[in-house]
C-alpha cells in the first residue's frame, strides 16, 4: 500500500493552459513578437516557465530580450494565474479519498514556487505540501523537490507514487526512483506517455485509487 502520492500540478491537478497562454501572448505582444496558438503553448509546457518563454519567443532572440519577455510574463502570470484556471473534474474527490485512506499528498511542479504555493493553498487545502521552482537546479526532471517532498511527508520512495501528465514527469519519477502513473486528461496523449516510457496510464482521477496497492 502506498503511503503517499506526489502530483505534478499543471495538466495533472489543474487546467492552467488558458491562463498560461494568455500571459505568454501578453508578453510576446509587449515585446513585439508574434503570438502563439494555445496548442503551441500546450506543446511548450512541461519544463518550467523559463523554458516555456524560450520556446515561445522567435528563434534567434537574444538572451537579454528573452529575459525581458520572461519578466513581463512572470509579472502578468502572477497577477492573472487564476482567471480561468480550475481543477480537473474528479480531482477534489480524489484528494478527499486519499485523505480518508490516510494517504499523504504533495505537489512538485516546475511552475514558480510562489505560484505553486498560491494555487495549491486556494484549490487544494488537503495537500500536505507543495514545491515549485526557485532555482534552475530544482527544475524537473531533476529529483530535488521530489526528495524534499518525500522528506516532508516522512515516507520512502518505495512508499510513494508519482502522478503526472508529461514526458518530464516520467523522467522525474525515474530519476527519483518512484513508481509513476501517467494521466491522459492533461497536456499529452496516452500514446505520447507510453512512448516516453510510462508503465501505466489512467483516464480518470478515480482510477488512481486503484494503483495504491
Amino acid at each position: 500500500m502506498k503511503r503517499a502520492v506526489i502530483f505534478d500540478l499543471d495538466g495533472t491537478l489543474l487546467n492552467t493552459l488558458g491562463d498560461l497562454a494568455s500571459s505568454v501572448n501578453f508578453a510576446l505582444r509587449e515585446c513585439g513578437y508574434p503570438e502563439r496558438t494555445v496548442d503551441e503553448v500546450c506543446s511548450f509546457i512541461g519544463n518550467g516557465v523559463v523554458v516555456l518563454i524560450h520556446r515561445s519567443v522567435p528563434s534567434g532572440t537574444s538572451e537579454k530580450d528573452e529575459k525581458r519577455c520572461f519578466e513581463i510574463f512572470r509579472k502578468r502570470y502572477l497577477e492573472h494565474m487564476e482567471d480561468t484556471t480550475a481543477p480537473y473534474d474528479g480531482i477534489s474527490g480524489l484528494l478527499a479519498g486519499l485523505s480518508e485512506r490516510g494517504v499523504k499528498t504533495a505537489v512538485v511542479s516546475n511552475k514558480l514556487d510562489a505560484g505553486v504555493k498560491g494555487l495549491c493553498k486556494k484549490y487544494f487545502p488537503l495537500l500536505d505540501c507543495a514545491f515549485g521552482v526557485n532555482s534552475e537546479g530544482e527544475r524537473k526532471p531533476a529529483p530535488v523537490n521530489v526528495f524534499r517532498a518525500l522528506s516532508e511527508l516522512g515516507v520512502s520512495k518505495e512508499e510513494a507514487l508519482y502522478v503526472g501528465d508529461s514526458e518530464v514527469d516520467i523522467q522525474t519519477a525515474r530519476n527519483a526512483g518512484l513508481e509513476m502513473l501517467g494521466v491522459t486528461w492533461g497536456y499529452r496523449s496516452r500514446e505520447s506517455l507510453l512512448k516516453a516510457g510510462a508503465k501505466a496510464v489512467v483516464d480518470t482521477p478515480a482510477e488512481i485509487l486503484e494503483h495504491l496497492n
